[in-house]
């Protein structure tokens, strides 16, 4: 198993960044300066075509930290941010960008698809190797509790199906529309931790009943769905039970 390696830290209201390293995998954690040890950990998702710091989800990550005193983690997907890119990556990109383009929203749900399916095994592998290297840290320990704090599409993509295979995972916030699959229903119907899913009623790219069918799969006996307008892009955080993750992930 891979160890974490610190390689950078900075700090700003109250809250460390500190940049690390699992193995290959680049990663930022996020903690109160002043924070306990063994303090609940929260894995974010970052949405296709962005990175581990993109500034919506780095904003969840301070305010999660800051508010609730909990240890946010995010890591960069393969073929995302500083990870390299393969030829096939590229190409899923450039279909990607064409369906959007075209306004095609089959070739955008296709390509999205066939794109995830080509990493989201190793994603998976990798956010679960990250989790059992952050657990090895005495500051941390294995009897931290995980949740899953959310991800915008491929976010969320990934995310259902980390939280299907990863029984450390005791509560989900998933948004965005994601174009579904029988392996993303699959491992949706896996799902019985509580979840918050945030749909945009507006996306312009994935018709929203392929979120309604996926809130659907959801197995889970507490599971809310929040939907808000807007597109792909600007999805608002707003409407959600901000105290969700913190009454589930609380050891009281």
């Amino acid at each position: 198993m891979h160890s974490v390696r610190f390689t950078a830290e900075t700090s700003s209201d109250g809250v460390v960044e500190r940049d690390f390293l699992v193995g290959e995998i680049p990663g930022v954690l996020w903690a109160p300066v002043t924070g306990a040890d063994h303090a609940p950990i929260v894995l974010l998702g970052h949405n296709g075509g962005m990175h581990r710091k993109a500034p919506g989800l780095r904003a969840r990550a301070l305010h999660t930290a800051a508010t609730w005193g909990f240890t946010v983690v995010a890591i960069d997907a393969p073929g995302h941010g500083d990870r390299p890119r393969t030829d096939e990556d590229e190409q899923a990109r450039l279909e990607i960008r064409d369906a959007v383009t075209a306004g095609d929203t089959q070739r955008f749900a296709a390509a999205s698809t066939r794109f995830m399916a080509s990493f989201a095994e190793q994603a998976v592998s990798e956010w679960r190797a990250t989790l059992d290297a952050l657990q090895a840290l005495p500051q941390i320990g294995p009897d931290a509790p995980v949740g899953y704090g959310g991800g915008i599409a491929m976010g969320t993509a990934i995310g259902v199906r980390l939280t299907a295979a990863e029984p450390r995972i005791t509560a989900a916030i998933f948004g965005g529309a994601v174009p579904v699959d029988e392996p993303v229903i699959t491992a949706a119907r896996q799902i019985t931790v509580p979840v918050q899913f945030l749909l945009p009623w507006d996306d312009e790219h994935v018709d929203r009943s392929s979120g309604l069918a996926l809130f659907d799969a959801f197995a889970s006996a507490e599971k809310t769905l929040h939907a808000n307008p807007g597109d792909h892009r600007t999805v608002r955080w707003v409407g959600l039970d901000e105290a969700f993750l913190p009454r589930h992930l609380s050891r009281v």
